[in-house]
């Protein structure tokens, strides 16, 4: 019967038992704890270390000053959170001299975690912004320029009960159409899915303008309407600018659930009940008299094509090439 002990234990237990003055420590069990960047000794070496057995360190440990206790908030008296049974009783509320209630301050301590949680990077990405436009003096850049001057948003759907193959001619309807022109179509649809989409189409209406301000229309009547030419080449009149259009529209797999399928003979499939999903980009009509714009201008650059260009003649010789 074999032991199976660490050499350096028993290493320790023979120095132990020769020396006269040692103590019987090696007798007690020792455990070994492992953390997370590695091992941490054993149990009784880390409560040997804990103690400090410099009066100098003992000094710097009185005076470090303690770490402040973190101060729980409360919730507002019409949230349907507050459950004095599982949360505990509420802190005691101060009163100002007005008879007022003081409200609790937030400890940004606390709040760096979520708010700021690597501090290094983050000063680390702002030398780096400040040393950029230091070198570009202040000019932005054509996509900087157009993100201030045009709004666009971005609303991704839940998956509907539908596939790809049936949801797609719906996307491909709506797009490069205005958000009501759209709404109506699918009002009128004859499909499954579009009353899903129709839903969808004034959820991303209403998102666009509670987040991105868009579609409020103008305050003065200064814009004059104009006729301009979509890239699929189709005529559109713009009355408004700020009129929300469907720019892009698109559609993404989900998740699909299984269920059997009864057949001949006793043989049972299985069907795959797919999800799919809706992506919108809605922008304002002055992005595509922009666009317009910019096409129209292309075009008037753009140099006559002739049959027989007039260049000169080079690499002539006085006999056939044959």
């Amino acid at each position: 019967m074999s032991l199976h002990l660490p050499s350096r234990r028993v290493v320790r237990s023979a120095t132990a038992l020769i020396s006269p003055q040692s103590s019987l420590s090696f007798l007690t069990p020792c455990i070994q704890t492992r953390l997370f960047w590695g091992r941490a000794g054993e149990r009784g070496d880390i409560d040997a270390r804990s103690k400090p057995q410099n009066p100098l360190t003992e000094e710097y440990l009185k005076r470090k000053p303690k770490q402040q206790a973190l101060v729980r908030g409360d919730l507002a008296e019409s949230s349907i959170f507050e459950d004095e049974e599982i949360a505990g009783p509420k802190p005691k509320v101060e009163v100002d001299k007005q008879g007022a209630q003081k409200k609790l301050v937030r400890n940004p301590d606390a709040m760096a975690a979520a708010i700021d949680p690597d501090p290094r990077s983050r000063e680390r990405w702002e030398r780096k912004m400040v040393i950029k436009g230091i070198h570009k003096r202040g000019r932005l850049t054509r996509t900087q320029q157009l993100k201030r001057e045009e709004r666009v948003i971005l609303s991704k759907s839940h998956d509907f009960k539908t596939s790809v193959k049936k949801l797609m001619p719906l996307a491909r309807q709506i797009a490069g159409k205005t958000v009501e022109e759209a709404i109506i179509q699918m009002r009128f649809s004859k499909k499954q899915v579009a009353k899903d989409v129709k839903e969808h189409l004034e959820h991303a209406r209403n998102e666009a303008i509670v987040k991105r301000g868009m579609g409020l229309g103008l305050k003065n009547d200064s814009f004059t309407p104009v006729k301009i030419q979509t890239k699929d080449g189709k005529r559109v009149k713009v009355e408004d600018p700020t009129t929300l259009y469907v720019d892009q529209a698109w559609c993404g797999k989900g998740l699909f659930g299984r269920s059997p399928d009864h057949r001949a003979r006793g043989n049972i499939h299985i069907m795959k009940n797919r999800t799919t999903s809706l992506s919108l980009v809605l922008r304002e009509e002055k992005t595509r008299i922009r666009q317009h714009n910019e096409r129209e201008q292309k075009a008037e650059k753009k140099k006559l094509w002739v049959q027989l260009p007039n260049r000169p003649i080079t690499a002539q010789r006085q006999y056939y090439s044959w």
